[in-house]
């Protein structure tokens, strides 16, 4: 049980790890795309996709850690 925990402790870690970089890239390039919207409609448009992008990123990092916690309820004496 030791070996599996272990396991999904580290592919949770590499998914946030590569959620939350390309999250920040996503958030940077619609932030820098908002600033140089000559539309406004764009401008409205790429507001929408940085909450988009906040939304999905804070998702992953509380499915993340439910992970954790519903590993944490496994009883000891089921491995």
């Amino acid at each position: 049980m030791d070996s599996l925990t272990a396991l999904v402790n580290s592919w949770v870690s590499l998914a946030q790890g590569i959620v939350a970089s390309i999250g920040t890239l996503a958030l940077l390039s619609a932030f820098v795309y908002r600033i140089v919207a000559v539309d406004q409609r764009t401008a409205y448009e790429a507001k929408r996709w940085i909450g988009r992008i906040v939304v999905g990123t804070v998702g992953a990092e509380l499915a993340g850690t439910l992970t954790h916690a519903l590993l944490a309820t496994i009883p000891s004496g089921l491995h």
